[in-house]
């Protein structure tokens, strides 16, 4: 082996010794977030802390599609993985190296919920590791619909609170369980960008993003294209 190949091979073993490590700061780093924060309240006393909320809605008094409509533009996959979605998850690593930034997602719904429950919106690779070790317990204590009525009454809606319970009085003043299939599947979309959907600041924006949660609901299978065009033709008033 020549002398040139050899330096290269010992630079190669450095660069990955060094990324090793790298990956090993970063996921201790993430782990001590994790333990700090359950440390201070349980998952259990948090998740019975959002129970306890006077706007707290249980799954069976929310509308059937409105359920879908979130799964289906959050995470498709919801009810297949245990917490993390590799294949989005890999999407969006390539994503972001390309872009040279953290922009694109990839969290599946018991991380969005691990986040609205304890962390920030501050965008770090430490922030995110210890999310997905909530993400773990939430997913070993917890059903996969004990999560997805956790998570949609923790989203925020902007203006229109926080929770499915507060939007649905913001936006329609109306229980969720009255909520028609046109207004279900327009609060479904909201929390993804609250300030640029909000209705009331933008309602072109806001039915643009109600159509890619119909069109998310026809491509995995919740709903029809015929259904998805009459939902979506059936405009409705918004307060």
């Amino acid at each position: 082996m020549s002398k040139f190949f050899k330096i290269i091979i010992s630079i190669l073993i450095i660069l990955l010794l060094v990324s090793i490590i790298g990956i090993g700061i970063v996921v201790y780093d993430g782990y001590s977030i994790y333990k700090k924060a359950i440390s201070e309240i349980s998952i259990d006393d948090k998740i019975k802390s959002i129970q306890s909320s006077e706007n707290y809605v249980k799954i069976e008094d929310l509308p059937q599609i409105y359920l879908e409509a979130v799964v289906s533009i959050e995470d498709h996959r919801f009810y297949e993985h245990s917490g993390i979605d590799i294949i989005a998850t890999c999407r969006a690593i390539f994503v972001n190296i390309k872009n040279g930034s953290l922009d694109q997602g990839g969290s599946t719904i018991t991380q969005q919920l691990s986040k609205n429950i304890y962390f920030t919106q501050e965008k770090k690779f430490t922030r995110k590791i210890a999310e997905l070790f909530v993400s773990f317990d939430l997913e070993k204590k917890y059903s996969k619909d004990d999560i997805l009525e956790l998570y949609v009454n923790t989203i925020f809606f902007g203006q229109g609170g926080t929770g499915i319970g507060e939007a649905s009085e913001k936006f329609f003043n109306k229980l969720p369980k009255d909520l028609t299939d046109y207004e279900a599947t327009f609060l479904a979309g909201i929390p993804n960008a609250p300030s640029v959907y909000s209705s009331d600041k933008n309602i072109d924006l806001a039915r643009e993003r109600q159509k890619q949660v119909l069109d998310a609901m026809v491509k995995y299978g919740g709903l029809s294209q015929e259904k998805a065009d009459e939902i979506y033709n059936s405009v409705e008033e918004i307060n």
